[in-house]
């Protein structure tokens, strides 16, 4: 019974070190970008001490791979969330998906996407996450919008919308883009609610 006890407790302090790991390499990469954040940094960041990061995470592309994994768990909750509360709007829908991709959490992301065009190891473990993120933020998209992707080019059209949001998140990491996206995300909606069958 004492064991039991005590194992809970264990559990739920290991628990909560490799949250805390998780969400301090997701800031780390956002504010330093690759280079800079090392596991010492982000294990610093997270008030724990190296061995106990590695414990969790024994290589750095460990640590960052389930990092993006667990950033795309919640947000893709958070969209699904806030899906639920939208009005129907085309716009409202158009506007949370570039909130999606243009955030800190796709900042840390885009960090590790250019590390892993050039590391074989690192891609190998983030293209099947960024694969499943792409089929699930797709799914949410089209449930949202109410597409009906039996029609010719609607999936197509959904898709683009998705590389389009994308593309202002990139845009966004070097200046804030805010103001000249709200015009896109407007003219977006415009098109979608012309062209997109339902």
């Amino acid at each position: 019974m004492g064991a039991i006890a005590t194992r809970e407790p264990q559990q739920d302090r290991s628990r909560a070190t490799r949250l805390r790991l998780l969400e301090a390499a997701l800031d780390r990469l956002a504010e330093l970008g690759w280079t800079r954040t090392t596991v010492a940094v982000v294990a610093e960041h997270a008030g724990v001490s190296r061995g106990a990061a590695q414990h969790h995470f024994p290589t750095r592309e460990d640590l960052f791979t389930a990092a993006l994994d667990y950033m795309a768990d919640v947000r893709l909750a958070e969209v699904r969330r806030r899906g639920a509360d939208l009005n129907g709007s085309t716009e409202a829908v158009v506007d949370m998906i570039v909130s999606f991709y243009t955030g800190p959490l796709f900042r840390a992301a885009a960090q590790v996407w250019v590390q892993a065009a050039a590391d074989e190891a690192l891609r190998t473990q983030l293209v099947p996450l960024e694969a499943r993120l792409a089929r699930e933020t797709h799914a949410i998209a089209v449930d949202l919008l109410g597409v009906d992707e039996s029609r010719p080019g609607a999936r197509e059209t959904v898709q683009g919308l998705l590389d389009m949001a994308r593309g202002l998140g990139l845009a966004n990491l070097l200046t804030d883009d805010s103001k000249r996206r709200r015009r896109i995300v407007r003219q977006w909606a415009t098109i979608l609610d012309e062209v997109l069958p339902r």
